[in-house]
């Protein structure tokens, strides 16, 4: 890349519209430019930063006998409506009519289209297993797109599908995925863990997700201080502390006027929230529901969908309030005529405060046997300091960036689209499936999140878009941009990415682009190079080394494939 002919700009401003670290270098650094919300263009320093990734997904998906394939972006909405993705999907897929009013999607997932395609090659046992994947482009209509390119409407991810007759063989096939994933995060260079999660709208038997560790990340990742105990928050388990033997007091009203919150009646009563109890009241599938909480606890929506076997929720309007005698603010489980649902930890509670279902009164010294309920169960998100359920650690958290996923589907996909086998005694079987994804942007994010100082990005040496930089001090020295020139091409004719600065600029503007875009190595030519020496400079160092010409390139080709 010659700098002087190349699309290449830098800004020298932050972006104001970037709420992340990693965006903001992106933008400065010419990889990328945003469109609209959510959607960005990559630049040449863009495409080459994530051709880079795909390559090393993909020689790692090669390399454990996975087989490259290409989906269609448009995809017919009745293909998800067999799995019954169309409704679950919701308003966050893009979806599209043609000229004769069929509606299409664009492809936010390809669990369906996979299966669909195996169709013309599975008839027997003896056609499995196999692996597919691809990399390709998908869609979703995200409600609130941001940090750059870890939320976004458009993104490239590498998605793959095994196919295979039985659990057992879906266990051999998922590690040599899992283990494939493990060496592409390995590779790149990120700090990661892997955690259990929730399957969400896959579905399935187990999903587990690749984080990388970000104080940008959206995910929070419960830890644990003894041992590898690894979850992601949704599905962390909530180990509930042993009954303390405590004696029942009497119910007793009060009155709480013009305290609604938790905290407010707390605060007047002089009460420790953990001996109070709050309601959530939700709209969950169009039905009120009011779930009941240990005071300072957060409720935890994908437990109370999973619990209850239900698709959305959300909060619940006035009209769906007055369903029931619940008192906004006031609400407790005590004669409320609602569906009701208590989280475990609530009936270990004794003599807790409560709402009383009427305008400036709680309840105090209430206990399980003062209320009906209909459902309990874990619906709370865990804290900071809450037992671990593996170890009886201590719980710790740490925020992650979620760059891969794993799912033991089993036979939900094959069944909707009735892809299935004839196994040794001529009977039908469905097939059994496993979904591999990782975000190639989303590395990329990732990895500058990880990777920057106040200079700019600090790219590591297995996806940078370049390896070596080489900058021409004086231009119009015929002698320093003779021997740029050469170095620049046998750097390339070995097959060691390279650029050259070769543009008019001030020598302080050239290194801080350089430093911005995070090239790993620096080789500067200047004045000296009448003594055939050049100066060598590494990006995650202040150190700078002046090298012989005759000696650079070997020097450089050391640290390249080190």
């Amino acid at each position: 890349m010659r700098l002087s002919e190349e699309f290449f700009y830098t800004l020298r401003e932050n972006a104001s519209d970037e709420d992340s670290v990693s965006g903001n270098l992106l933008v400065r650094g010419g990889y990328i430019t945003k469109i609209s919300n959510g959607i960005y263009a990559k630049l040449p320093l863009g495409v080459k930063l994530t051709e880079n990734i795909k390559e090393i997904v993909r020689n790692c998906m090669n390399e454990k006998g996975a087989t490259e394939v290409t989906m269609p972006a448009l995809i017919p909405i009745e293909i998800f409506e067999k799995t019954g993705r169309a409704e679950n999907f919701g308003s966050s897929m893009f979806s599209l009519h043609d000229r004769v009013n069929r509606k299409y999607a664009l492809g936010p997932t390809d669990e369906e289209m996979f299966a669909l395609v195996s169709l013309n090659k599975v008839r027997s046992y003896k056609d499995l297993p196999y692996t597919i994947y691809q990399i390709g482009t998908k869609f979703r209509d995200e409600m609130r797109p941001r940090l750059g390119l870890i939320r976004t409407r458009e993104f490239t991810m590498k998605d793959s599908y095994s196919f295979d007759v039985n659990l057992e063989g879906l266990d051999k096939s998922y590690n040599k995925m899992f283990e494939a994933y493990k060496k592409v995060f390995e590779t790149v260079g990120l700090d990661f863990v892997i955690v259990r999660a929730d399957t969400g709208v896959m579905g399935g038997l187990l999903s587990e997700e690749f984080q990388a560790i970000s104080s940008a990340g959206e995910d929070i990742l419960v830890l644990c201080d003894s041992c590898d105990y690894a979850s992601n928050i949704e599905i962390s388990k909530n180990v509930i502390s042993e009954k303390e033997n405590v004696e029942e007091k009497e119910l007793e009203l009060v009155a709480t006027p013009n305290h609604h919150t938790i905290e407010e009646v707390c605060d007047y009563l002089k009460l420790d929230i953990k001996q109070t109890v709050k309601a959530m009241l939700m709209n969950v599938d169009n039905e009120l529901v009011i779930l009941f909480i240990r005071g300072d606890r957060e409720l935890n929506e994908s437990k109370v969908l999973k619990l209850l076997g239900a698709k959305e929720i959300g909060f619940a309007d006035d009209e769906l309030i007055r369903t029931s005698n619940a008192v906004a603010g006031y609400t407790g489980p005590i004669g409320l005529n609602s569906k009701i649902v208590v989280d475990a930890e609530v009936l270990n509670m004794t003599n807790f405060c409560c709402g009383a279902n009427k305008e400036g009164y709680h309840y105090i010294n209430a206990n399980v046997k003062d209320f009906k309920y209909d459902i309990t169960g874990d619906i709370v998100n865990v804290k900071e300091g809450d037992i671990c359920p593996k170890c009886g650690g201590k719980l710790v958290f740490k925020k992650g960036i979620e760059v891969g996923n794993t799912f033991k589907l089993g036979t939900k996909y094959s069944e909707g689209m009735g892809l299935n086998y004839l196994d040794e005694n001529n009977k039908l079987n469905p097939v059994v499936m496993g979904s591999y994804g990782i975000g190639i942007e989303r590395i990329a994010a990732a990895i500058v999140e990880q990777n920057n100082d106040e200079k700019g990005i600090i790219w590591p040496m297995s996806v940078a878009p370049y390896k070596v930089a080489i900058v021409v001090i004086n231009t119009k020295d015929e002698a320093q941009l003779n021997a740029g020139n050469e170095l620049y091409e046998k750097l390339n004719e070995m097959g060691i990415d390279c650029l050259i600065d070769d543009r008019t600029e001030r020598a302080g503007v050239k290194f801080n682009d350089m430093d911005l875009i995070g090239i790993p190595l620096r080789i500067t030519i200047g004045k000296k190079i009448g003594d055939n020496i050049v100066e060598l400079k590494l990006r995650n160092s202040d150190e700078v080394k002046e090298c012989n010409l005759e000696d650079i390139v070997d020097e450089v080709n050391n640290i390249v494939s080190k």
